[in-house]
């Protein structure tokens, strides 16, 4: 009788400890994704650094083209041109580099496709200090190839991201809600791309192909920003910060 007890002793110790190792893991995952959706908001839409805030690249794009579709093919062009670049430098490294520089291409991807969609919305007129159509920009980077966030979320729908936002009023806690929820499948896709740019690890060759890919992605991007962002009515003059005509 001692052993059984014993043993049940046990089996509930093991249990209660596989359950807080979980519990851990799900508090770690969460402040990951936290932290990365901070870290595009930050990098992405506000700049730091070397790094103009997105609403003035919209603006410097915008002066160099009268029409606003023309100016967000530039703009999608130079982003373009910046994520291949960034592709063919972490990819030239094959193997030996691979795990130092796969994670920090992944993440200087993702930065500049935030500053990609954030400059479309910008051109599109959109107030980029809006805490909705900060969700809507980030809605783009997660929700890009699929509509299940936004399913989930009862976005699906007719019309831009940010009059869906509206239309749910969506704000405060729940746009928290929502961009954790963007942070936990922006972290799944990382791990998704990380295995499938495995075949980098051949010099030359994996520059190549981080590229392309990194290019290829880039684009589909900046379509599925265009859907999101339709053109605002009386958006004809420059970008003004990026605020809201």
């Amino acid at each position: 009788m001692p052993l059984l007890r014993r043993s049940r002793d046990e089996g509930s110790a093991d249990e209660a400890a596989s359950r807080a190792s979980d519990d851990a893991d799900r508090s770690r995952l969460s402040q990951a994704a936290t932290q990365l959706v901070r870290r595009l908001v930050d990098l992405g839409i506000d700049g730091a650094g070397p790094l103009a805030p997105a609403a003035e690249a919209a603006e410097a794009a915008r002066r160099k083209h009268a029409d606003v579709d023309d100016a967000i093919d530039a703009l999608v062009s130079s982003s373009t041109r910046s994520a291949a670049v960034g592709g063919f430098v972490t990819g030239l490294g094959g193997f030996v580099t691979l795990p130092v520089a796969l994670p920090a291409n992944l993440l200087g991807y993702y930065v500049i496709a935030t500053r990609t969609v954030a400059g479309t919305a910008a051109l599109r007129g959109y107030d980029l200090s809006s805490e909705q159509v900060r969700s809507a920009v980030l809605l783009v980077l997660a929700d890009e190839d699929g509509g299940a966030l936004l399913s989930k979320f009862g976005l699906a729908g007719p019309g831009g991201l940010v009059t869906r936002l509206a239309r749910k009023q969506l704000n405060g806690p729940g746009l928290a809600v929502l961009n954790k929820a963007i942070g936990f499948q922006l972290l799944s896709r990382l791990g998704r791309s990380g295995l499938s740019r495995l075949g980098r690890g051949l010099p030359l060759a994996g520059g190549v192909l981080g590229a392309g890919l990194d290019a290829y992605a880039l684009r589909r991007t900046a379509k599925a920003a265009r859907a999101a962002f339709p053109l605002r009515r009386g958006v004809a003059g420059e970008v003004a910060g990026g605020a809201a005509r």
